[in-house]
């Protein structure tokens, strides 16, 4: 679990450089998760470790939101005099998200590629794709 703990943080580190030498407007853990990605995308040899230890990391996930729950309380007054921008943002991304995501989603399914059980689905009787 270490050595695959330690392939993890080596991604964010490289991450971390590549945006202090680029100079990118994203942060080096986001870089990093795409190098990961390119890496099991190109199937480089990645040990099987990886896959558990991510999971154990997910479990603390929320952990992650403490400092930034904190953050946003001691700028209560500035949200307050703001909340209708902050409150048309979140709703407006929420449904283009949505949007975006049944037009990938139907795209994905004329092509034939999406695995429903590999998502956790069952796959969509013909008479409810007619209902919708």
């Amino acid at each position: 679990m270490c050595l695959d703990l330690a392939i993890l943080l080596m991604f964010q580190f490289a991450g971390e450089m590549i945006r202090a030498v680029t100079g990118l407007p994203v942060p080096g853990p986001v870089i990093g998760m795409v190098l990961l990605l390119i890496a099991l995308l190109a199937k480089l040899p990645v040990p099987a470790g990886i896959h558990a230890t991510s999971r154990k990391l997910l479990g603390y996930l929320g952990l992650l939101f403490v400092p930034a729950g904190a953050g946003v309380v001691t700028r209560l007054p500035m949200i307050g005099a703001h909340w209708l921008p902050i409150v048309i943002a979140v709703v407006g991304s929420t449904i283009i998200t949505m949007v975006i995501t049944a037009v990938v989603m139907r795209g994905l399914e004329r092509l034939g590629t999406v695995n429903w059980r590999a998502i956790g689905f069952r796959k969509p009787s013909p008479s409810a794709e007619g209902s919708t």
